[in-house]
């Protein structure tokens, strides 16, 4: 299918003559004087490892790690361990006898004095407070029925006196005040007519005057802008342009070109004296492995072993099994000695104070391993003679 194609690669952009011109150049300078200085860090990166590997990391383990892990083993948990049993000595028993002993009995008495306190409440308010809340209830209604009847007699009253207070206001209004206010809108009505005769004229010639010098001014202040905004281009944009356009951009071009062949020059250098610096490094690990491992794995091969064979077999082995017999030998007097010391202490003790009462024997009940009962034996209640 289509869309399982791969897109294309574009093709690189072409290249001008002044980066193919500075390329080689560049390169080969760069990496002249990347080489050393990637075999210098190539060289810091092994000793760094081997430092930490060999030095740094036994070294953190030997004065940090060990020392906490003992702290932590030795210290701290047995701390921990006492304190903790401390705790449940002096605090979680205590507590819990507390617990079990005093507050559990105080509080079922308490419990119970509540529930006989809550039953007598009870009972006062089902013997006591509800037929009085029920006597006062019946009054309260008695006497908001009275209450209700006397104000609703009153409030006719009232409506009656106000009903014809508006009847007496209404006809006052309607025999002196509309009139009188008919008047006053018609004269107030003459009024405006007038005002406005006069007023129109002199709104519009100021209206008039005023768009004018609107005008003016918006024709001064567009001049003065057109003439500002020319004498800004001539004087400070056109020369900016000229200056971008035929000398910073050509520069920025140029120096944008030699940085990024500088750049790619010493990313390849960099590659490049890896390399280098991988070659040279094997070599050196080659030469010093001909030079100094062979020869001691030589000598520690063809020489040390047979030695150490012929020393283990002739002096070590003779050696351990002479010390072996006299370890054998002086355990064994030490076993007599205590065995002597034993017997004269025994010996000693009888002499002193006699020989030991000897046990009695006592018939046993059941059979030995020996005498296993059997059917034909008397050994038992119904068998017995």
């Amino acid at each position: 299918m289509d869309l399982e194609k791969q897109p294309a690669q574009q093709a690189p952009p072409p290249e001008g003559c002044l980066a193919v011109a500075i390329r080689i150049p560049v390169r080969i300078v760069v990496l002249v004087l990347v080489v050393p200085v990637r075999i210098v860090w190539d060289a810091l990166v092994v000793v760094g490892r081997f430092l930490r590997d060999s030095l740094l990391r036994p070294l953190w383990r030997a004065l940090v790690v060990w020392p906490c892990t003992a702290l932590w083993r030795y210290g701290v948990v047995p701390l921990a361990k006492a304190v903790g049993w401390l705790g449940k000595v002096l605090l979680v028993i205590p507590l819990v006898w507390l617990y079990r002993s005093v507050l559990t009995p105080v509080g079922h008495g308490i419990a119970w004095v509540v529930r006989v306190i809550v039953a007598g409440l009870v009972w006062v308010y089902a013997r006591v407070l509800t037929p009085v809340g029920h006597a006062i209830v019946w009054l309260l209604k008695g006497v908001g029925a009275g209450f209700v009847w006397i104000c609703t007699v009153i409030g006719h009253g009232i409506a009656w006196v106000v009903r014809g207070i508006v009847a007496g206001l209404m006809w006052v209004y309607a025999r002196m005040f509309t009139p009188v206010g008919h008047a006053i809108v018609w004269l107030l009505k003459g009024v405006g007519a007038v005002l406005l005769w006069i007023l129109t004229p002199v709104g519009r010639a100021v209206v008039r005057c005023a768009r004018g010098l609107a005008w003016l001014m918006s024709a001064i202040v567009t001049g003065v802008g057109v003439a500002l905004y020319w004498i800004a281009r001539v004087l400070l944009v056109l020369p900016a342009v000229a200056v971008w356009r035929w000398i910073l951009a050509p520069v920025g071009r140029v120096l944008a070109v030699v940085g990024r062949e500088v750049w790619d020059a010493l990313g390849h250098a960099w590659r490049i004296a890896g390399h280098i610096s991988l070659a040279v490094g094997r070599f050196l690990a080659t030469l010093f492995r001909w030079i100094f491992v062979e020869p001691v794995r030589w000598v520690y091969r063809e020489v040390l072993t047979p030695v150490g064979h012929v020393v283990r077999d002739v002096v070590l082995r003779p050696v351990a099994e002479a010390a072996r017999s006299v370890g054998r030998i002086t355990r064994a007097t030490l076993a007599s000695a205590r065995a002597s010391v034993r017997e004269a202490r025994a010996d000693f003790r009888r002499m002193l104070f006699g020989e030991p009462r000897q046990r009695e024997a006592v018939a046993r009940r059941e059979p030995t391993a020996a005498d296993t009962r059997t059917l034909g034996s008397s050994t038992t209640a119904l068998t017995k003679d």
